[in-house]
Formats: C-alpha cells, structure tokens, sequence
C-alpha cells in the first residue's frame, strides 16, 4: 500500500504564534517539604484558580483537621494524596508569564514513590528542589536516606540541568525569617550540590520563599517580612532560565508517558526531537505501528502543529488503546528509533544495598530511561574505569562495589526505544533502582490477590550512559 503524502502548510495553517518559551518544571525534594502547596498556590497567584475553588478546598481541608494542607490540593486530586498528605503521583498543571509558558511537574517526595518522582524529573527542564527550613525538617530529608539528597541526585542524572533551591517554610515560628537559617542550609547544601555535578555559579540558585502564604512567589517580598533578601521572587527566577537547545528538525521522537481512548486513541508525552502536524504519519516503537495524526492538544487548545520541549496530547488512527504503554515512541517513519533488547553502558555504581554489597554478572534491578520502567539484568562486566585516569582498567573485572565506574552489558526481556548518550542525551541516560528484596515473590502475590498494595521502597544503586546498542 502507498504511503500517504505528507500535509501541506495548506492543509493546516501556522497557528497564531505564541514566541514565548515552554518550559517543564518539576518540584521535588523530601516528603511534606511543601512541594504540592507550592504548585497550588502559583497556580492561584497567576490565576489559573478561582476564589471560589480556593474557599471550597479549604473548608475541605478544615474538615479533615487539615488546614494548612488547602492549596496542596489543587494539585493532589485524588482522595488518598488528600487523606494522607502525600503526593503518589506527579501532578501536572500550567501556568503562564509574560515571557514563558510553564508546565508543573509536582513529583511525589516519599521514598516509596521514587519511581514516579523519576518519571517526573526525567521530562523536565527545570527543577525546583524545595527544602522545609522548619528545624528538624531540613535535617531530616538532608541526612542518610532523606529524600532531599537522593531527588537532586536523582534530578542531575536524569537532564535536569537547572536547579531553583527555594527554602520553604521561612515563615515558621521556629525559623521567623531568620538569615542565618537560610544561609545554615545553603552552606550545607551547597557542597553536596556540587558534588551532584552542579555549577553552583551557573546552575544553581537559593532563594527564601513561604509557599502556603505566597511570599515570594510571584512578587518580590517587602523588606517589612523579610529586610535581608535583596534577590528575585521564584517567577522572576523562572523567567531568567534559558529555554536548552531543542532540535526542532532532526527525526521525531516523543516518549509515550500514557494513553487513553477518547474518540480514538490519544497519547500523552513531551517532544523530545523534531516536530509534528496534523496529518503527519508516523510510527510507534518498538512495535513499528504507523499511525496518523488525527487532532493535536496543548494543554487545552488544539493547534496544528507542535515544537520540541512540548507536553502534547495526541490523537491518533491506526492503533488501539491496547497496542501502546508507557515508554513506547512515537517516531519519525523515515527514520524510527532503535528499539532493542542488549545494549552496553558506563555506569557510575552509588550505594549497593547492604545484603546485596556485590555488583557482578546476574545482578537485577529496574531499568529507567525516558518512560520506560524495566526489569533488566546485568549479562557482563567489560571493564572497569579506573577513577584517576577515566581510561578503562587492564585487569580483567568480575565484580564491583559502591562507587566504582564501570562498562557493563545489559540484557531486558522486551525490546525498548533508546539511544546513544552522545547522538541524544535525553533517550541514553538512565538510572537503576534495586527494589528492594524485602519481600518475596510469592508474598507479594498474596497481598496483590487480596488487594493491597504495599510499595517496597528500594535504593537507586547506579547512573548510567548508553554507549553502544546491540540490534539484532
């Protein structure tokens, strides 16, 4: 069958340029830092909330004996992030300035909802690392095992190259605005940041911010609240970020995050590489499914056409619901991405966990690259990097152990869509999670037949770049 011709500008319009530059922001730090209010109450000083919507969650919250937690539900919408506090999924809401359009990326903070604060983090530009200035708050996400340590970590890995640190909670009566807190956590942070591979020059910024009362958010505070801070409010501090270089004519590629039948079948996902138009035909990977593009929706409006660096929906002919999941890409035709089953990688090995000290041949772990979350095992170890030189070793490795850098081969049980680190960054780095082994197979199974769910937290336990693709 001959393929059909490509859309012409004639068929579908340039929309009404909007020159302004989107950017994704994903908010992450430990658990009750404050991110989810955070996000709720910019979206309220920027208008995209009502009064009367504030007025209905906070009687709401008052109701559950929750005062404090109001703007947290704008974007915690389900019942069990209300009734327990904590975010499990990554809320997702806009909201605009008069220079960039911004997407908000509101990652869960709780150890055993890493998973997800990952699939945030690895489709964001920006990253806003909240940090509870209450005493004993920043202490505890900022020791062993806090959370605020392992999400910047964690955000670094996965391309976020741009760091907002906003110490919230500065409006506590334990901390009452006090400098010398703010700069007790900038003083600690600032070595470990950079030990993450931050600028802290370049890349990094701390600013002092109270996010259930919006000072500092949206204006810059009168020196009556706070006479020391002579710096930006968090927008101004958004607006000066520079959009990252964005290939708006190489191949497509949008990594599929999820899908739902509506009127057809519609995926979500941002554009990673190239750009898309109504009418395009293209192909979902790894299983080589071409499909056309029906209708195109950014956030609420649909448009004819879409850039790099967008969170789209798309709707599509060709393909059910079924035939897609998450980490599926949705690909150029004429030139579609690899999709394999080995490939070889650098990894950087972090913090093995304590019964499993040894990293060799046969270990397991869960694979995350883009939105693919994938069970993986380590076929070999090719070589190890010696850490003073960066020139692989002479002797030959069977085994390593925290903080080694080492060459291994990696095999999954079902073709993925990667690349290369040096052809495309955002498709080659990827992090392994060693899920924890407290319970067995067999245990899990029964808790899953009754019903319950109990999420096991696990351990990042190395970073890595792809630097060879093993097809068939």
């Amino acid at each position: 069958m001959d393929a059909e011709p490509a859309p012409s500008k004639e068929d579908f319009p340039e929309d009404v340029t909007d020159t302004r530059s989107h950017l994704n922001v994903v908010f992450i730090g430990h658990v009750d830092a404050g991110k989810s209010t955070i996000g709720g109450q910019i979206l309220f000083v920027s208008g995209m909330v009502d009064e009367r919507t504030i007025q209905k969650y906070e009687r709401e919250a008052k109701e559950k004996n929750r005062e404090s937690w109001y703007m947290a539900y704008i974007m915690d919408t389900n019942e069990e992030e209300r009734a327990k506090g904590k975010t499990v999924e990554v809320g997702r809401a806009s909201f605009e300035t008069a220079k960039t359009r911004f997407t908000i990326l509101d990652a869960p903070g709780h150890k055993n909802y890493v998973p997800n604060m990952i699939s945030g983090a690895s489709q964001a530009d920006i990253g806003v690392l909240v940090i509870s200035a209450r005493k004993g708050e920043f202490e505890t996400g900022f020791e062993r095992g806090g959370q605020t340590r392992e999400h910047a970590q964690l955000a670094k890995t996965l391309g976020v190259a741009k760091l907002l640190v906003v110490v919230n909670k500065m409006d506590d009566s334990s901390v009452g605005w006090e400098k010398e807190r703010f700069d007790e956590i900038e003083k600690k942070m600032t070595p470990f940041l950079k030990s993450c591979g931050y600028n802290i020059k370049k890349d990094v910024q701390f600013l002092p911010i109270s996010g259930l009362y919006g000072t500092n958010l949206k204006e810059r505070m009168p020196t009556s609240v706070c006479s020391w801070w002579e710096g930006p409010c968090l927008f101004e501090a958004l607006d000066s970020v520079e959009p990252p270089q964005r290939d708006a004519t190489g191949p497509f590629r949008m990594p599929i995050i999820d899908r739902y039948k509506d009127m057809g079948t519609v995926v979500m996902g941002k554009i990673e590489a190239g750009s898309v138009r109504r009418g395009d035909n293209l192909v979902v990977m790894p299983n080589k499914a071409p499909v056309k593009v029906i209708t195109i929706f950014r956030d609420a409006d649909e448009v004819n056409q879409a850039k790099p660096g967008e969170n789209l929906r798309i709707r599509l002919s060709g393909l059910e619901e079924d035939d897609i999941s998450s980490g599926f890409v949705l690909s150029s035709s004429s030139s579609p991405i690899p999709a394999v089953l080995e490939f070889d990688a650098q990894l950087q090995v972090l913090e093995l966990l304590d019964h499993k000290a040894i990293f060799t041949a046969g270990y397991k772990a869960v694979l995350h690259i883009h939105a693919v979350v994938e069970e993986c095992e380590i076929m070999e170890l090719m070589q190890q990097i010696d850490p003073k030189t960066k020139k692989p070793m002479k002797k030959k490795v069977l085994f390593v152990k925290s903080g080694a850098v080492v060459v291994v081969r990696i095999q999954v049980p079902a073709p993925i869509c990667i690349e290369k680190f040096q052809d495309f960054p955002q498709m080659g780095r990827f992090t392994l999670r060693d899920e924890g082994a407290c319970l067995s197979t067999s245990v899990t199974m029964l808790l899953l037949r009754f019903g319950v769910v109990l999420p096991i937290p696990g351990k990042t336990v190395a970073i890595g770049k792809v630097i060879k693709l093993r097809q068939e």
